[in-house]
């Protein structure tokens, strides 16, 4: 699969979670008898791994006396409480800290970065970005050891045919001697690295940059800068161009126009009223580009081109994608965020937002599954909703939409 940090992206595009590699290992668990469903299943993989070229000698280092992980489960199990705003997930990405370590760091490594954007187009703000965001710029990698974790994910969860896989995949890395098994650390989902890559994505997109016949994404900042790179222009960044910008809409804007799989021109935004945010007007281009809300009609516009489209092959979270374009830009020595400031900013709980999604059904308004996960499903209801209501059709779940739909009467009713 092309999309980096597959099992940490959530479905909903606008839950935040903690970060994931900062989660600590938890000491391993006092050994216990043997369940033989398990012990059948790990004698199957190794088969498997056998059969695919992975040594005796390999398997040894990484699963020799290998449980399942119960901290690996349990952050597995667990569920956001709160569907974040953006500007709280913003704002706790985007600060004077980060800003202040990420200065620093394009300091220290330019001469690396230089040659990397050489060779690759990417910006060295964009990717002192995706470093400061996915490990804290290399400070939180995450200590658990990857082959464990896979397995655990293999054997337990939901999705064991993709976690299987991957587990395959660290394993042929470690075949490759890229590392030894004991250094193959990262986070609970495992992703690994400065740039936390997945192991498919590393096979796909690492390398060794430095020369040593070692791709080590861990430990060298060449290997690491040089991957996330290759990574970003494979997946088809285009160099030059700005990944988008802040805008302001005009009075009386067709907020059902602002999705991210609705693009025109910015020649064709520039004749519908859309200006930049200093109300400006936007720059003469056939460029493609679409506009984005990501806390509704009220909060800030974004108008995003193909390289925000890249940025969510990285991780499939609009807010995720704002976050690291904005810090980039803010590394660039571009301002804060200027409109949107005012709009509602209050966090849905999760029981709240599966609320919303049993309301629109009732009503008639197809939301999807039941889950509390803010999807293009529900998106899509709640905008048709939101049609029907003749209220402004941005998509997006809110304090007031809910208050809303608790006065709206259920289909079929009289008043319906």
């Amino acid at each position: 699969m092309r999309v980096h940090r597959l099992l940490v992206c959530l479905a909903a595009l606008f839950f935040t979670a903690p970060t994931l590699a900062a989660e600590p290992l938890s000491p391993s668990p006092t050994p216990a008898a043997v369940d033989p469903a398990f012990a059948l299943w790990l004698t199957q993989l190794k088969q498997e791994a056998l059969a695919n070229g992975i040594s005796q000698q390999t398997l040894d280092a990484a699963l020799t006396d290998f449980q399942p992980i119960p901290r690996v489960i349990e952050l597995d199990q667990r569920q956001p409480e709160f569907v974040d705003t953006f500007w709280n997930y913003l704002d706790r990405r985007v600060d004077e800290k980060r800003l202040a370590l990420g200065r620093d760091n394009l300091r220290e490594q330019k001469k690396l970065l230089r040659k990397v954007q050489a060779r690759y187009g990417i910006p060295a703000t964009v990717l002192i970005a995706f470093w400061g965001m996915e490990t804290h710029f290399g400070r939180s990698m995450g200590s658990f050891p990857t082959p464990a974790a896979l397995a655990t994910l293999a054997y337990n969860n939901r999705r064991s045919a993709f976690f299987r896989a991957e587990l395959l995949q660290a394993l042929t890395i470690l075949e490759q001697k890229h590392l030894p098994a004991a250094d193959m650390k990262g986070s609970w989902a495992g992703a690994m690295g400065q740039m936390q890559f997945m192991p498919s994505t590393f096979l796909r997109y690492a390398i060794d940059a430095d020369g040593d016949g070692r791709k080590d994404i861990w430990h060298s900042l060449p290997d690491a800068f040089h991957s996330a790179a290759h990574y970003l222009r494979q997946s088809g960044w285009r160099p030059g161009e700005i990944w988008g910008r802040e805008v302001r809409l005009p009075e009386g804007f067709d907020y059902d126009e602002a999705r991210l799989d609705l693009k025109k021109s910015v020649n064709r935004w520039a004749k519908l009223g859309v200006r930049q945010a200093s109300g400006k007007p936007l720059p003469k281009a056939n460029v493609s580009g679409a506009i984005i809300l990501p806390q509704g009609h009220g909060g800030p516009a974004f108008l995003v081109y193909r390289n925000f489209d890249v940025i969510m092959e990285w991780n499939r979270s609009i807010n995720y994608a704002l976050a690291i374009g904005h810090l980039a830009d803010r590394l660039n020595g571009q301002p804060p965020l200027l409109l949107g400031r005012h709009a509602d900013n209050q966090r849905l709980t999760r029981e709240q937002f599966i609320e919303i999604q049993n309301m629109l059904g009732r009503l008639g308004f197809d939301p999807g599954e039941i889950d509390g996960v803010p999807g293009s499903k529900t998106r899509l209801a709640i905008r048709a909703y939101q049609k029907a209501a003749g209220l402004p059709v941005d998509g997006h779940a809110s304090a007031g939409l809910l208050e809303y739909l608790h006065k709206a009467p259920a289909k079929g009713t009289p008043d319906s």
